[in-house]
Formats: structure tokens, C-alpha cells, sequence
């Protein structure tokens, strides 16, 4: 019997988009959150669903939204201040965890505290399971396969085309600035700043764009699908003009970081950028008209690009609510491969992962032609 499938922060943006990606595909799950009020009005437009009102400063409300079974999704950010009851809920009960989760400390403490808890508990923890960093899984395993066992490093650059940021987003912003980052270099993996590469990826625009270095789940992933790998770089084009920048201005920040009371102001600020504005994200009328577009380039050992796979579709947003019920529905009914802290490819396979994708909305275009040829702006 397939499990229940509860949403928590279900009345926010992200969570929101899950709901009601998850009524389109049939499902009927549980929406949980702070407001009883918002959920009742939000499950009543959704066909009368189940409610259950938990926060995550009163973590025995969350872990009693789940049993062994069930799947819990968790869209409560930033994930750094919040995540932590929800993975606990989950680990305890012995339900499968996904979380919305783009923050590089977060996807650390998911993968190295709390895996192994959930290993020994028998159930599976999927952060990060929206745009990022899903796509990268996708289009550096294709262009990697096209490679062959010569590609010792691949590159992958995320480009959203317009439509905005949410709320919750612009909070997670500040762990991406102030805290310390990662990435996979020389076939391990190591701390490092954020946006401490640059590089630019030739999309079809009339020039290319530019993005700089983050740390992302495909990092923990890429590397145990392919052996040869000796360097993994998640390139993010969300900084725009600041991008090129990044290298030089990752070293100011680093340092001012370090000290208590200028990184206290920093947070400040950047906590005021994140209340301005809308508390949800970008329409459905912004997103429809706006799409994405996630790179990978595949080089050998001389630098010369091997293999090159493109990922076109959907605004970063939609492509989330859609991945995270799919992946929601797909663990109820079928459970997951694996136990601990799973990345894409390893909770369900290469060709039921592509396919995911693709339902999700984002499709791939390889070009094998571009042996030899080095990258612009590297």
C-alpha cells in the first residue's frame, strides 16, 4: 500500500506549487503548515484534502505529520534557519525526505550528519530535489557518457531566463554570500568559496553568459556514477552582472564574513532585501513566459571539450513543483533505491531520473560536435 505524501510549508510559494503538481498527477496528499486557516482555504480549492498545522519551532508538531511509509516533502526555507525538524521528523518515523533546498551548508549537513542517521534508520533523505540542482545530474551524466572514460571533468552552468525570485529565495541568498561553500576538485571533495570560478557557456544568446562556481548535490553525485571524474564545476548564472566579478569579490566577502559583528550587518541587509517585495515568487503568467537552460561540457585531461549536453524548458520554479510530485509519487508507490542521503541517480535509476525530468519540463539537446574546441571565457 503506497504511502501517504505529506507537503510541509504547503501554503508557501514552493509548497504550493508541489500541492497542486501533485492534485495534476492524482495524488492526495497531506498539506501541512503554520496557518490553519490558509490550509483549509488552500486544500478546500484543491478538492477538500487532509490538513495538519505544524512549525518548526514546536519540532513534535512535525515529527507526528509522518509515519514509516510515508513521504514527507519539505519546502520550509531558508533551509539553513528551518530544515532540521523536518529531517529529523523524517528519520525518525522512517518516511522518505525530499526537501526544495538550494543551500550548499544545508546540502552538506543533509549528506554528512544526517545520511548516515538515516541509514541506520532504513529510509532515504533527497535534498535539493527542485531546478537546483536536479538538471546538472541529468546533463552531466549525458554529456559524461557521451565523453567516455577520457572526460576527467565536467562543467555545469544553470541559466534562468527572467521570471523573478521568491521570497523564500532571496532569504537563501545570504547562505550562498556569507557561509562557507564546497566543490570537487583534484577527485575529492573540499571546502572553497562561493564564486570562487568564474566562467561564461555560449546558450544561443547574443553573447555568452557569464556565471560563477557554487556548491551543488552533484558534486556528492556525479563522482560515484563516474570514476574518471577528477574535477566537478556548478556554475550559477543568477549573480548577473556581478558574475564576473565574483572571483575577486568571494575573497572581500569571505573575509568580512569572518568577523561577528560585519557579518551580523551583512545578514541584516540582506535579510531587508528578502522581506522587500512580494511573499510569493513569480506568476503563472511570468513563468510561462519565462524558461531555463542548464549546460554540461565534458573535457579530457588537456582541457579540450569532449561532449556537451543542453537542457532546455520550464522557469526554475515550475520545473521544482513538478520534479518534487514527481519524485513524491514515485517514492509512495515504488519506494526509493537506497537508504541515507540519495542523489537523483541513485534513489531511481538513470532512465526512470531522465524520464522524470522530462515529465517535469526539460528536455535535452546534445551536440557531440565540439571535440577539441575549448569553452568561451574560461
Amino acid at each position: 500500500m503506497a504511502g501517504r505524501i505529506v507537503v510541509f510549508g504547503a501554503t508557501g510559494y514552493t509548497g504550493e506549487l508541489v500541492a497542486r503538481a501533485l492534485v495534476a498527477q492524482g495524488a492526495r496528499p497531506v498539506l501541512a503548515g503554520r496557518s490553519a486557516r490558509r490550509l483549509e482555504r488552500l486544500a478546500t480549492e484543491l478538492g477538500g484534502l487532509d490538513t495538519a498545522v505544524a512549525e518548526v519551532d514546536r519540532p513534535r508538531t512535525v515529527r507526528e505529520l509522518v509515519d514509516r511509509g510515508d513521504v514527507l516533502v519539505s519546502t520550509v526555507g531558508p533551509f539553513d534557519s528551518w530544515g532540521d525538524p523536518a529531517v529529523e521528523a523524517a528519520i525518525a518515523a522512517g518516511a522518505t525526505y525530499f526537501d526544495s533546498s538550494a543551500e550548499q551548508r544545508f546540502i552538506r549537513r543533509v549528506f554528512e550528519h544526517y545520511g548516515p542517521k538515516a541509514a541506520a534508520a532504513g529510509c532515504g533523505l533527497l535534498t535539493a530535489f527542485g531546478f537546483e540542482w536536479v538538471p546538472g545530474h541529468l546533463a552531466g551524466t549525458l554529456a559524461l557518457r557521451e565523453a567516455g572514460p577520457d572526460a576527467v571533468r565536467v562543467d555545469i552552468g544553470y541559466f534562468p531566463h527572467g521570471g523573478g525570485k521568491s521570497r523564500g529565495t532571496r532569504a537563501s541568498l545570504k547562505g550562498f554570500m556569507l557561509e562557507p561553500s564546497f566543490g570537487f576538485r583534484g577527485g575529492r571533495l573540499r571546502p572553497e568559496r562561493t564564486g570562487v570560478r568564474m566562467r561564461a557557456f555560449d546558450i544561443g544568446c547574443s553573447t555568452p553568459r557569464y556565471g560563477a562556481s557554487v556548491g551543488g548535490t552533484e558534486h556528492y553525485g556525479l563522482p560515484a556514477a563516474h570514476p574518471t571524474l577528477r574535477d566537478i564545476d556548478v556554475i550559477l548564472g543568477s549573480f548577473g552582472s556581478l558574475s564576473r566579478a565574483m572571483p575577486v569579490l568571494s575573497v572581500g566577502i569571505a573575509a568580512a564574513a569572518r568577523i561577528r559583528p560585519v557579518k551580523a550587518g551583512l545578514t541584516a541587509i540582506l535579510d531587508r532585501q528578502a522581506a522587500t517585495g512580494s511573499i510569493g515568487g513569480p506568476g503563472p503568467t511570468a513563468r510561462e513566459r519565462n524558461g531555463t537552460t542548464v549546460v554540461a561540457e565534458a573535457f579530457s585531461p588537456e582541457g579540450d571539450r569532449l561532449a556537451r549536453t543542453t537542457l532546455h524548458g520550464v522557469n526554475g520554479y515550475t520545473f521544482t513543483g513538478n520534479f518534487l510530485a514527481w519524485g513524491a509519487m514515485t517514492a509512495s508507490q515504488h519506494g526509493v533505491d537506497g537508504v541515507g542521503a540519495l542523489t537523483p541517480l541513485s534513489a531511481f535509476g538513470f532512465d526512470a531520473f531522465h524520464s522524470g525530468v522530462t515529465k517535469a519540463g526539460l528536455t535535452c539537446a546534445e551536440d557531440t560536435s565540439l571535440s577539441g574546441r575549448r569553452p568561451p571565457g574560461t
